[in-house]
């Protein structure tokens, strides 16, 4: 059905409240950042459960510590992730055959979310009463899966729990999306909700999609947004029922608009600061405009970044490593084998003309002495290039951007003092300042 009408996914954050068990709650210790819980039609445990929760971290990157988040995505990490969080997280959950081999088994979808699909938070505060009251609830219910597509779906389970928290605060939206709950109308009505009460001190944080070789994911719409920006079933309606046409673009247009990215540039939020992931405190009015400017980055901050790439490509059109680098991603995933350490950090081992190497595909190893440093450098330079062809919706944060520019700066240092004497690649230069912007 969600790929019919594009709808998505949609799960619920908590800072203050951790996993015990995936099926059990407890409050977070000091240093935990949360956890994330969500329903599916088809958990596909031994026992059928109507929730999982998972670490934040386990849920956006498939490690706990962001540092050793995947900066390269392919199926073969992804797989990799999952087996890696089944052996430690859901041993007497996980013990048959089929959930621990089924491709369909949907647990596997709450690791390393950021590899398959972009993400939006809406975050507001809360009081620990609440949590507390929400563990003693979950943890006393009991869970079982009641999962209907219609009327009881991920979207419907997130809207009963931000309700519990805040009544009324979510609804569906029974025009635009049919009768049923979708993740955006959960969303709208949600953030709507909270700029009604500034007090909920909303901020909205973005988790692009990790590049690679996954297919980008296709943006969350509203069932008449679906209707009317989709070929595959604007045409059929067009010809067939052109008479609702006027009616599903009315409602739409009056009724149905929202945009989670221009949510996101007006109360953005941070994703990292010092390698961990933090939210933004409550921003100052004097100091907003800059908070946004330093996350969001402005248009010609982007373009000046562009620019510069671009140069930079232009003057070294001959390099082998510049000229392949919209093949890399294809090439790491074909001849690289996914490996990951003890500390969930990840590299891609290459075995060709009888001879090993490999390279970082995390953070913290990219660059690390046992990264081949020509690797390093092209994955890094398809990276980048990447998120500045990207529309600013499929984007990392500027601030994210500028960490990746300054790898890319030690990678191609690297390079060329590798290869120095031959085919250098190019060592990229600081790019200027933009008035308003960071600086990287």
């Amino acid at each position: 059905m969600d790929r019919i009408t594009g709808t998505g996914h949609t799960a619920v954050y908590f800072s203050r409240i951790c996993a015990d068990t995936p099926t059990k709650l407890r409050l977070c210790q000091p240093g935990e950042p949360g956890s994330v819980m969500s329903t599916y039609i088809n958990i596909g445990e031994d026992r059928s459960v109507e929730w999982n929760i998972v670490p934040l971290n386990i849920y956006l990157y498939g490690v706990e510590d962001p540092r050793n988040r995947p900066i390269f995505a392919s199926f073969k990490i992804k797989h990799a992730l999952e087996e890696r969080y089944r052996e430690n997280y859901l041993s007497g959950y996980c013990d048959t055959p089929a959930c621990q081999t089924s491709g369909k088994v949907e647990w596997r979808e709450m690791v390393a979310a950021t590899l398959i699909r972009g993400v939006y938070m809406f975050v507001v505060d809360t009081s620990i009463e609440q949590d507390r009251q929400l563990i003693a609830e979950f943890n006393n219910a009991p869970n079982e899966n009641h999962f209907n597509g219609a009327t009881n779906n991920c979207a419907d389970f997130a809207r009963r729990i931000v309700n519990t928290y805040f009544p009324h605060a979510a609804s569906r939206d029974v025009l635009n999306d049919f009768g049923m709950t979708s993740p955006k109308a959960v969303a709208r009505t949600f953030t709507h909700y909270a700029l009604r009460h500034p007090k909920l001190n909303l901020r909205v944080m973005h988790f692009a999609q990790v590049p690679g070789t996954i297919k980008r994911s296709s943006d969350v719409r509203a069932g008449t947004e679906q209707l009317l920006r989709s070929k595959k079933l604007l045409i059929p309606m067009i010809v067939f029922a052109n008479q609702a046409l006027p009616v599903v673009a009315g409602s739409y247009v009056l009724t149905g608009r929202f945009n989670p990215e221009k949510e996101f540039e007006k109360h953005p939020a941070t994703n990292l600061s010092s390698e961990t992931l933090t939210f933004v405190p409550r921003l100052q009015t004097v100091a907003l405009q800059n908070q946004r400017t330093q996350i969001v980055g402005t248009s010609a901050e982007w373009k000046n970044y562009r620019t510069a790439f671009a140069a930079e490509i232009q003057d070294n059109s001959d390099s082998p490593e510049v000229r392949d680098r919209s093949r890399f991603f294809k090439f790491l995933n074909e001849k690289g084998t996914a490996v990951i350490d003890a500390n969930g950090a990840i590299r891609m081992q290459l075995y060709e003309n009888g001879e090993s190497t490999s390279v970082g595909a995390s953070a913290s190893n990219v660059l690390a002495p046992e990264s081949n440093p020509q690797l390093s450098y092209e994955l890094l330079l398809a990276r980048t290039s990447t998120f500045l062809k990207s529309p600013k919706h499929r984007r990392e944060t500027m601030l994210e951007f500028h960490q990746d520019w300054s790898n890319l700066q030690r990678a191609s240092a690297s390079a060329t003092a590798l290869s120095a004497g031959t085919n250098a690649p190019p060592e990229l230069p600081h790019v200027t300042p933009i008035p308003g912007g960071g600086t990287p």
